[in-house]
């Protein structure tokens, strides 16, 4: 048992236990102290920095999931519908400019047939050229050829012939163009010397089923 003796009202002498722990914490004690739990918070901030490469490994996987699952398949949409355009792009280029070919040739063609006969096949030319043509103009045509021309090629023994320098695209759609012709026709009547004339024609054609057959055909 330790001995205690009271002066002034103050208990002092031998310190026991409970006086020791509460001394003063000293300076270098703390400064110890702090020492020895620097390992801790330097563990503290370890585990602090692995929990935050937690969320940006997410972040990761999560990019990751929408290139796999959302940017790639877009992506290959867009190239097939590009690859779709382009090859419907090309096949439109090709069949446009089929039927300006076409529409061309047949307006050529048709317009040879259409001034050319001889006195004795008159009937037989024009009756072929006749087979060109469609519409209204069809029968305007065909009316002419059997009132005027035949009757006047026989009767005076005239004979035509027709030839295109040149002929030239103005519109072409799938069922229908216009083609601007050049003609040099030369008229022979009887024994008389020949006579040549230059022109042009605006020649509308349609297509009816697989054939160009000219509509129209106007001097410009």
């Amino acid at each position: 048992m330790s001995k205690t003796k009271i002066t002034d009202g103050t208990a002092t002498g031998t310190e026991d236990a409970a006086a020791v722990d509460a001394r003063p914490v000293t300076q270098a004690q703390i400064i110890e102290g702090e020492a020895e739990a620097a390992p801790i918070a330097d563990s503290e901030d370890d585990s602090d920095d692995r929990s935050s490469e937690g969320p940006a490994v997410l972040r990761g996987a999560r990019w990751g999931r929408v290139v796999a699952y959302g940017v790639l398949p877009a992506l290959a949409l867009l190239l097939a519908m590009a690859a779709g355009y382009l090859k419907w792009l090309d096949s439109s280029v090709r069949d446009s400019q089929e039927a300006r070919i076409e529409s061309v040739r047949a307006a050529t063609d048709g317009t040879v047939a259409l001034l050319s006969y001889k006195p004795d096949t008159v009937d037989k030319d024009l009756g072929g050229a006749r087979d060109r043509l469609t519409g209204s103009f069809k029968d305007a045509y065909t009316s002419l050829t059997r009132d005027v021309v035949i009757p006047g090629a026989k009767q005076k023994q005239i004979s035509a012939a027709a030839s295109v320098p040149a002929a030239a695209s103005v519109s072409t759609t799938a069922n229908h163009a216009v083609v601007l012709v050049f003609v040099n026709q030369t008229v022979i009547i009887g024994n008389d010397a020949p006579t040549d004339t230059a022109s042009s024609v605006r020649v509308t054609l349609d297509k009816i089923g697989d054939r160009w057959l000219i509509s129209g055909f106007d001097p410009v």
